[in-house]
């Protein structure tokens, strides 16, 4: 599927995916695998996990990883190295919702939401960029949100998450430039996923309900992770060599 004799593919080039086990991390892991990528999927569920690699065949391997804890980082991307080489992308995709206001809100599930999605960009990208520094560069994509660049409702914990990986990733950006490595934010919409699902259950939405009111965008359906993936892709690809610092909304126009 790939076209590496035009510069297009990802033959020889190992990429790391947070949040891999479904979703539109499992979305990105497949996508780069097919574009010729060997793909570390790091999660913290064992067992979604083991079978996603297995359904991506040789070139992918799962490692256990909770990214809310250093250690667990530190070893998976240890093991990732160690099984493949070298690391030349980075995509930080692991995340949770709770959809409360501030006043719903426990403080365990703030540290949650947080933990997962902020906390784990940083202590996945503090192992792994020592790694594209020695190899000379590489890319690393955060996985924001629509509500990174806009508020949201009953959604204070994951704004505020998705609000600091944008800021995170400039000043990622600015940071490792010189080490040639490009760091940048993909801003999804609603996507089609569990954690989506999830959402209108938090909420008690019915199900067809919440997925048509997600629906409701200029391009007038919910967007699903090979959409994602594709964005990811170029951004880690030879086609955005002076990409970085930029926050690409892929929404179907739903912030516009």
């Amino acid at each position: 599927m790939g076209c590496s004799d035009e510069g297009f593919g990802l033959q020889g080039r190992v990429a790391v995916v947070t949040g891999a086990a479904s979703g539109i991390g499992f979305g990105c892991a497949r996508f780069l695998s097919e574009m010729g990528a060997s793909v570390a999927l790091f999660d913290v569920d064992g067992e979604k996990g083991a079978a996603a690699a297995a359904e991506l065949g040789p070139k992918a391997r799962f490692v256990k990883v909770d990214v809310r804890s250093e250690e667990s980082c530190r070893k998976g991307v240890a093991e990732a190295k160690r099984a493949f080489g070298r690391i030349d992308a980075l995509v930080n995709c692991a995340g949770v919702i709770r959809r409360r206001t501030v006043v719903d809100l426990t403080e365990a599930e703030w540290d949650l939401v947080l933990d997962v999605g902020l906390k784990g960009i940083f202590l996945v990208s503090k192992f792994v960029v020592p790694i594209m520094a020695e190899q000379g560069g590489g890319s690393i994509v955060n996985i924001g949100s629509g509500w990174g660049v806009k508020g949201g409702p009953k959604a204070v914990a994951y704004c505020a998450a998705k609000g600091g990986t944008v800021n995170m990733t400039r000043a990622m950006a600015i940071d490792h430039g010189p080490q040639n490595i490009r760091v940048n934010c993909v801003c999804p919409g609603d996507v089609d996923t569990p954690l989506l699902r999830d959402e209108g259950r938090q909420l008690g939405m019915d199900p067809q309900k919440w997925l048509a009111e997600s629906a409701d965008r200029p391009i007038h359906r919910v967007g699903q992770p090979l959409d994602i993936a594709k964005a990811v892709y170029f951004l880690v690809s030879d086609l955005s060599p002076w990409v970085s610092g930029s926050i690409v909304v892929v929404d179907g126009g739903g912030t516009a």
